[in-house]
């Protein structure tokens, strides 16, 4: 599958760390580290609190913004959710929907994530889909029929025309944050599968355009491996987002992986 097609992403996800008064250094000290390419687009994804301030401290267009995830509901008596209105007034460009850690804590159904995947592509903004296996599933040889009705799921939602704006982030839950993380072969293997998924359902045109990203555990030593996939446009990467030298080197590895200065 070409990838000229598709955009590749890094997108860090910074979880509930760091807090609103770090957010400019470390904007600027990654700003410094940033290889001089377009190769990729890069993104942070971080809590409600830290959006305005990275809003502020992005002083160009070399890094996006977004949330970590969406309410279901425009507007009224939500006490502490946060609309995807007010993320769009922020200017937000991504916000994350299902990930495995709103899955487990917060309840989120695939219904629920398919809802705010809409949500989010209503008010123009792209959401990352996340999907993933446990590793019960996994040891079961579940993988790809449980993430294929997560994808389809989440499709059922999309309204025709509108695939292009989401990505895909497929996360095996057994890898998030415990270091460890799928081989090239089998995350390509799981990125090849949600393609095909999305080529049955929406034609091959749609497929190829869609960004599939890896997040489980990707870092500076495993990235150009990942990223050397053919079906794996980019990475949802955790705590290696959180130090701007090592995420800064995993940007660097999509620049030599598509020899691109």
């Amino acid at each position: 599958m070409n990838k000229k097609y598709r955009k590749t992403i890094i997108a860090g996800n910074w979880k509930m760390n760091l807090l609103p008064s770090e957010v400019k250094p470390f904007a600027d000290e990654l700003r410094a580290l940033l290889p001089k390419t377009k190769s990729c687009e890069v993104a942070l994804l971080v809590p409600f609190t830290h959006i305005s301030t990275l809003r502020r401290s992005l002083k160009d267009n070399r890094i996006s913004y977004g949330a970590q995830d969406v309410s279901v509901h425009d507007k009224g008596a939500f006490t502490g959710e946060v609309s995807a209105e007010m993320l769009a007034d922020l200017n937000a460009h991504y916000v994350t929907v299902g990930h495995s850690e709103c899955r487990q804590y917060h309840g989120d159904n695939d219904f629920i994530v398919g809802q705010k995947a809409l949500a989010v592509l209503e008010k123009g903004m792209s959401p990352i889909i996340c999907v993933g296996e446990s590793l019960e599933q996994r040891d079961r040889s579940l993988t790809m029929e449980y993430i294929s009705y997560q994808v389809l799921a989440a499709l059922s939602f999309i309204p025709e025309g509108k695939e292009r704006q989401i990505v895909i982030a497929y996360e095996p839950i057994w890898a998030i944050g415990t270091g460890k993380t799928a081989t090239p072969q089998e995350a390509q293997d799981v990125c090849e599968g949600i393609r095909s998924v999305i080529r049955e359902k929406r034609g091959a045109r749609v497929a190829r355009s869609v960004s599939i990203l890896y997040g489980g555990s990707m870092n500076p030593k495993n990235a150009k491996e990942l990223l050397s996939m053919p079906d794996i446009d980019g990475g949802l990467i955790g705590g290696a987002s959180l130090k701007p030298q090592d995420f800064a080197q995993i940007i660097s590895a999509v620049t030599e992986v598509t020899g691109e200065e």
